[in-house]
């Protein structure tokens, strides 16, 4: 958010905002409650939840910095979230939303922004889930993770993963053991390399993207 802002006016942005930290496995956003509250992500990574009319939840994405979350377009949130491992946030009251835009004009361009990718990634989402194989869908979720800047010796693209395998299942509409043998194969073939369960190294991008293609 502050990307967006001129530096002279940052003061005025960090007296709109209230900072606050969130531990792992914390609800932050409860799909269904009153959308009062709309937060801009600095540090971590959450998933974004929905809940299904038999009770059980859906896994419908993944947020990490520079994530905009809880600008509902009505007066309840559309899905919750909750923190994978520790978030820093910047929180901002839905009253205080047309002030910001108001005060900050490119902010509103910021957001439409936002909501046109998010719209971008929602039919990605249901390309995936409808027609890609396991290996297809595990293949685009690793293309579409963003690299990890913490290694920028290494000449693989990495990919810090936070979320666990079941969780990457849940996104996936795979099972655990589907997720764990494909990444398995992928690996067998030198695609990626697996030095962590945090970790993926990607190898050979063309073939993987091929993969994704669903050309190979």
């Amino acid at each position: 958010m502050c990307g967006v802002v001129e530096d002279a006016d940052l003061t005025r942005l960090s007296e709109m905002a209230v900072e606050c930290e969130v531990a792992a496995g914390t609800a932050f956003i409860e799909e269904g409650q009153a959308a009062d509250t709309f937060f801009n992500v600095t540090a971590g990574t959450a998933r974004l939840i929905k809940s299904l009319p038999d009770g059980r939840r859906q896994i419908i994405g993944f947020a990490g910095v520079g994530h905009f979350l809880g600008l509902a377009v009505s007066d309840i949130y559309a899905f919750g979230a909750e923190a994978l491992g520790p978030m820093r946030l910047c929180r901002f009251s839905r009253a205080g939303l047309r002030q910001l835009l108001d005060e900050f004009p490119v902010m509103e361009q910021r957001l439409l922004a936002v909501a046109r990718d998010e719209l971008v990634a929602a039919q990605e989402q249901m390309l995936l889930l409808g027609r890609k194989t396991a290996r297809e869908r595990l293949a685009s979720f690793l293309l579409a993770y963003p690299r990890a800047a913490s290694c920028p010796a290494r000449t693989e693209d990495v990919i810090s993963l936070p979320m666990t395998r079941a969780d990457i299942a849940d996104y996936l509409g795979l099972t655990v053991e589907t997720v764990s043998r494909t990444l398995t194969r992928l690996r067998t073939g030198r695609v990626i390399a697996v030095p962590s369960a945090a970790m993926i190294l990607i190898r050979d991008r063309a073939t993987l993207a091929s993969i994704a293609a669903g050309e190979v």
